[in-house]
């Protein structure tokens, strides 16, 4: 049953797509009332199709493409939508904190010992971080090369939220603000490097603590933790709508010329993801003689469950069992699986360097190279403290981009298909992950 209503609802977007993009091109020319009809037809069907599959993720898929008919055919109701993408909008920046804290805690307190760990922990952090800072730089290069966000025209500034103009400052000032002074203070100011500074000291200070005295506070933060997770997910039910508006309102101002620097940014994205596997990843296990072809079979089953979920946490059993079979000593697993987790995400760091510059482009900001890597140091620091649920990532370029002074209008253009990149990056943080621990 399902897969026939994912067929005539598949047809009917494409009949009518093709009807609309003929009529369009001046090749053919229809009744404007057909037209309006078949489309609200194929939405009809798409709207039925959801129902039936119950999942969040094609109902944000069906939302992008109900906003977007709505911004097409009622531009001003589309613009008066715009409160529930500001509503969605505060939801995710009241995760920002809480959860970079609490993962960021979590992550080095819980590992950061490395006397214990000796030499084992040391190579794995070394590794992760030149792996990470090159997927950085392959994105922030992809998205300069391809300029996807190029082109778009936002709303007029009294129409989107007001951006402040953060004026330029000397190189011992942007050192400084790197440092809290009052952690209460950069919560409030949503200071991402801020509250990532005070997290890693906070940790490490806890890590130094007897057991007995860190085991009450590590409890306490790993609940945070899971609570932010339940949260996130609990924020992300209201998506579906929070998308719909968004792409509505942006539809309603842009027209339908902006959905095609999206698929532009999809494209970018799933090319440099491409590179980052063939120049990096498969280098490193040539040179560590690891056989790839049985290393892919091994890892197939949990890649597989990371892209269909697109969250890297469901694929961590699957991935430890399998990468025990493939021949890794357990000790090994148990360390640099979870400890990648936090400190190797791929997929994820390679995405946000890409997405945070077409943010910029988009809103027509030019940013120069030296801004750019300042952005790319944040971004390496505030990546640690995105976890394996569905869209954190989201949380993070949110954050940088409030703390580069960018605005957050073009972030919703890219939520609408955050859910295909989302998969991408994911599957790739778990590829990069089991490849390290066989490293």
């Amino acid at each position: 049953m399902k897969n026939s209503t994912l067929i005539v609802t598949m047809v009917s977007l494409f009949v009518a797509a093709s009807l609309s993009l003929l009529d369009s091109s001046g090749i053919l020319t229809f009744p404007t009332e057909l037209l309006f009809i078949v489309r609200w037809l194929a939405i009809g069907s798409l709207i039925f199709f959801a129902l039936q599959k119950k999942s969040l993720t094609t109902w944000i898929l069906a939302s992008m493409v109900i906003g977007a008919e709505i911004g097409h055919d009622f531009p001003e109701i589309a613009v008066s939508l715009k409160v529930f993408s500001q509503i969605f909008l505060k939801l995710i920046k009241t995760i920002i904190a809480p959860l970079l804290f609490s993962t960021l805690v979590v992550g080095i307190a819980s590992h950061s010992n490395l006397k214990q760990v000796g030499r084992m922990g040391i190579k794995s952090l070394i590794y992760f971080e030149v792996v990470t800072t090159i997927a950085l730089f392959i994105g922030l290069a992809a998205i300069n090369i391809s300029q996807a966000g190029a082109g778009i025209q936002l709303p007029k500034s009294s129409e989107i939220e007001k951006v402040e103009v953060v004026p330029a400052k000397t190189a011992s000032e942007i050192i400084l603000h790197v440092f809290p002074e009052n952690f209460i203070k950069s919560v409030y100011n949503g200071e991402v490097l801020q509250i990532v500074v005070f997290s890693v000291l906070f940790a490490i200070a806890l890590a130094m603590l007897p057991e007995e005295k860190k085991k009450p506070i590590l409890a306490v933060t790993e609940s945070l933790s899971e609570v932010m997770f339940k949260f996130t997910n609990l924020i992300m039910y209201f998506a579906p709508i929070g998308v719909g508006a968004a792409i509505a309102f942006t539809v309603g101002h842009m027209g339908l010329g902006v959905l095609v620097n999206l698929f532009k940014l999809l494209a970018t994205l799933y090319v440099s993801l491409f590179v980052f596997i063939l120049c990096v990843l498969v280098p490193i296990a040539l040179l560590c003689k690891i056989p790839l072809i049985k290393f892919a079979k091994a890892i197939a089953e949990p890649v597989s469950i990371a892209f269909a979920t697109t969250s890297s946490d469901a694929a961590l059993p699957r991935a430890m069992e399998a990468l025990e079979a493939f021949g890794v000593p357990r000790k090994v697993i148990a360390f640099v699986l979870p400890t990648g987790y936090t400190f190797n995400l791929d997929g994820t760091t390679l995405y946000l360097s890409l997405a945070s510059v077409f943010v910029a482009q988009a809103a027509n900001i030019q940013m120069s190279f030296g801004q750019q890597l300042a952005m790319v140091f944040t971004l390496m620091l505030t990546s640690k403290g995105v976890a394996g649920v569905p869209r954190a990532s989201l949380v993070i370029l949110l954050g940088t981009a409030a703390s580069f002074g960018l605005p957050t209008e073009p972030i919703f253009i890219i939520l609408g298909i955050d859910e295909l990149m989302d998969m991408a990056r994911t599957s790739v943080n778990v590829t990069g992950n089991c490849l390290a621990t066989v490293v």
